[in-house]
């Protein structure tokens, strides 16, 4: 029993520094919003779901925008990219997490990110609007942005940035999870005994 729980952290763990790697690759891809960074550190969480359930990708997102605040910064010198990040990521996983329960095939994995996406997009695009943006301007001290400022971004910037954000991690994760899939049958099994 006591070894199963020490391979469990210990998987969690080198998940969590993947994802952390994986995060400080990031880079934009929306020319007019430089700040929206993709990056593929939430491919890792969805490994630790598939594992341990939700609560393990949920610490996988956790721990890496904990090491990036402490090892990277923020910009406005309070975590609010990797709060955004770490809700944005749990956003991610979640309905996927809900899912997978569902069905381990190709099929409901696809399904299950596609359903990710879209819960992250329009839930980002709701947050963005009413806290982080809101936040960011606040502790920038820089002059809040006009209602129509706000929808302009929201609807040019951050909604298209969390779909192609989605679609990429899909496109990424599909070939690595049917690459894998004989691995985290074998493993889910023994994950289950923990």
């Amino acid at each position: 029993m006591k070894h199963t729980k020490v391979r469990r952290l210990v998987s969690i763990s080198m998940l969590s520094s993947i994802a952390f790697i994986l995060m400080m690759l990031s880079f934009p891809i929306l020319g007019a919003f430089p700040y929206l960074k993709i990056d593929f550190s939430d491919i890792p969480a969805l490994i630790a779901v598939i594992l341990y359930g939700p609560g393990a990708g949920i610490a996988v997102e956790a721990v890496k925008n904990v090491l990036n605040y402490f090892i990277a910064g923020s910009a406005s010198g309070v975590p609010i990219d990797q709060t955004a990040n770490f809700v944005a990521g749990t956003l991610f996983i979640l309905p996927a997490a809900l899912l997978l329960k569902k069905s381990n095939s190709v099929k409901g994995f696809v399904t299950a990110l596609f359903a990710g996406t879209i819960v992250m997009a329009i839930s980002m695009s709701i947050l963005n609007y009413v806290l982080f943006l809101p936040a960011y301007t606040w502790f920038l001290n820089a002059p809040a942005l006009s209602a129509g400022a706000l929808k302009t971004t929201i609807l040019a910037g951050i909604l298209p940035f969390n779909i192609i954000k989605g679609f990429a991690v899909a496109l990424v994760s599909t070939p690595i999870f049917l690459q894998l899939k004989p691995w985290l049958k074998e493993n889910v099994r023994m994950a289950k005994q923990i």
